[in-house]
């Protein structure tokens, strides 16, 4: 069934501390299929048709710890790190319809509602949890999930906890034939396909009953348990009720639109099993799509500030432009593995597809038709076929292989600058003629325009503006060489 609403999120980032650029790539991969959705649907981006998410993570001890760090009370320290994260993924041009905080007033009484109804199902009981916990991953874990140090694989500079105390629990465990049968009969629920077998292989294990709340005493800093004071709601039950949250309220948690969460492949688990189990528990919506990447290794190595190569998006940015980051980043795809990538790599790609791709063909037919003194006033007649000439430009996005086209893209574009080579307008002395070649290259420029739009819209704007007009001017080099 053709759903006639989208709705886009990205997972939701810890304020332990600022966002990294690997965390960035989620925003940069789903804010390209949003402006996709908003060019197929008719969206002006105020979010009618059309809704993308993103925003922080706010409340639980990893951010309580930070905070205790650096001598601040909660509440200030993720007020401080929320608008950091908002000012690094706004320099990355994310045009998201709301940046969401799960400490927002609106997210406090969804949370309860939630939680409360659950209560009532019967399917969450209080209970004594005894076993491992890894602050890291904000995660309970079971001995076969710890290396043979006890460790979390994930997190080995931090040490797994010991728990004993009083929990809520959810009837996770209730759940594994639901589980089962929504993964096996919806193939677009997890993507790639390769992660859902990994999640069925999971559910043969069985799974435990999952503890959704901590005590007061030990994690103050989180949204109270309606009715027990003394427990405060697990920091995942409440991070991942804030799709919920936005969803609901604006109109898209519903049959008639298409959920799409994007998220990285440590936190699958969460998304795929116990988000969905948690919703059925509640009888609510579920989501259509899971799509799950890999990470981004910078020289070969994992992020992290124990090995000093944290970058930000900011510096990224102000070093070669929010364009050429995001065009960089989404030229990797929809990575379902980890990838490795570099400064040099990036500058390399930079001056090859942009500079002297890109820009340079732009740079080229601006300055023949500006020289002509011609007038290339857009087409009218052939709407119909340069619309399907986009979509099928556009066609992988169904499948979230922005790579792919891209790749199609500057196909056209090496086939653009193949006829401005063999043609040699620059040569033409016959006016009508010089004038039909010039309007098809321009024509091909425009429709490039619209097609980089989800991928760079700066420069796909600035295009636009340039070659808007019947009379086409040069304008400055979009992409200087570095």
């Amino acid at each position: 069934m053709t759903k006639k609403n989208v709705f886009i999120t990205t997972a939701i980032d810890y304020t332990n501390d600022v966002i990294h650029i690997g965390q960035a790539y989620e925003k940069i991969l789903a804010d390209c299929v949003a402006r996709y959705y908003r060019f197929k649907l008719g969206d002006t981006g105020n979010g009618e048709k059309v809704y993308f998410l993103t925003g922080t993570d706010e409340h639980g001890t990893t951010n309580e710890k930070a905070a205790r760090a650096r001598n601040l009370e909660p509440l200030a320290h993720v007020n401080e790190i929320s608008a950091k994260d908002k000012e690094q993924i706004d320099s990355l041009n994310i045009s998201y319809n709301r940046f969401i905080r799960t400490t927002d007033e609106d997210h406090h009484k969804i949370v309860t509602e939630f939680l409360k109804k659950a209560l009532e199902t019967g399917d969450v009981y209080k209970s004594k949890y005894v076993g491992y916990y890894c602050e890291g991953c904000e995660s309970h874990k079971t001995l076969s999930e710890l290396n043979e140090n006890k460790q979390c694989p994930l997190h080995l500079t931090r040490q797994i906890q010991e728990l004993e105390e009083d929990n809520y629990f959810f009837k996770w465990s209730k759940y594994v034939d639901f589980l089962r049968d929504l993964i096996k009969n919806s193939p677009e629920f997890i993507l790639p396909a390769g992660k859902q077998n990994e999640m069925l292989a999971f559910l043969e294990k069985g799974l435990n009953d999952i503890p959704i709340s901590r005590p007061y005493t030990k994690v103050p800093w989180g949204i109270p348990v309606p009715g027990d004071e003394e427990q405060v709601v697990y920091v995942w039950y409440d991070a991942l009720t804030n799709y919920y949250t936005a969803g609901i309220q604006n109109g898209f948690w519903n049959e008639d639109t298409k959920i799409i969460h994007f998220v990285g492949k440590d936190i699958v688990r969460f998304h795929t099993l116990l988000w969905p189990a948690m919703l059925k528990n509640v009888n609510y919506h579920l989501p259509d799509t899971v799509y799950v990447h890999g990470f981004i290794n910078l020289n070969g190595e994992k992020i992290s500030k124990s090995r000093g190569n944290v970058i930000r998006p900011l510096e990224l940015v102000e070093q070669f432009g929010a364009d050429a980051v995001r065009y960089y980043f989404l030229k990797h795809g929809p990575i379902t593995e980890d990838v490795s990538v570099s400064l040099e790599h990036l500058k390399e790609v930079y001056n090859s597809d942009l500079a002297n791709g890109l820009g340079n063909t732009v740079a080229r037919i601006a300055k023949l038709a500006e020289i002509s003194e011609f007038e290339f006033p857009p087409h009218t007649t052939n709407q119909e076929e340069e619309l399907g000439e986009t979509f099928e430009v556009f066609s992988r996005f169904n499948d979230f292989r922005v790579d792919l086209v891209l790749q199609k893209i500057w196909e056209k574009l090496a086939e653009l600058d193949k006829h401005i080579n063999e043609n040699e307008p620059w040569k033409i002395s016959d006016k009508q003629k010089l004038h039909e070649v010039l309007d098809y290259e321009i024509n091909q420029i425009r429709n490039a325009a619209k097609w980089v739009e989800p991928f760079i819209p700066g420069t796909a704007l600035k295009i636009q503006k340039q070659f808007a007009e019947s009379n086409i001017k040069t304008s400055e080099v979009l992409f200087p060489r570095l």
